[in-house]
């Protein structure tokens, strides 16, 4: 179970901040190709970062935390960790907005 932890985890950023788009109307998996044009810059920086400090020996992952499944040198947790935390922030980020929007319009409604 040590080998999916990491995964796991993400499962859990994403689990936890699912019901933000429904809830609170974050809006952002109903608007995937911005959510996408948000996220790949990040996902394409922090991969060459991460690579070059994985080939200058900068740092490493443990076999015994990560699958053993790689993208080159790097761990295919560490491209799902680049994907899922900005996910989750923008998630975050939106439904942080919609609730502000409303309390602004009730506001004025008063």
């Amino acid at each position: 179970m040590d080998r999916y932890q990491y995964l796991l985890l993400m499962a859990g950023c994403v689990l936890i901040t699912l019901p933000l788009e429904w809830v609170l109307g974050a809006r952002v998996y109903r608007r995937w190709r911005l959510a996408l044009l948000a996220i790949i810059p990040t996902v394409v920086i922090f991969s060459v970062w991460d690579i070059l400090g994985i080939l200058r020996r900068h740092w490493w992952y443990s076999p015994e935390f990560t699958t053993g499944i790689h993208l080159g040198v790097m761990p295919l947790e560490e491209l799902v960790f680049f994907i899922v935390i900005p996910l989750c922030g923008l998630l975050t980020y939106e439904a942080v907005g919609a609730v502000l929007a409303r309390l602004k319009q009730a506001r004025s409604d008063a």
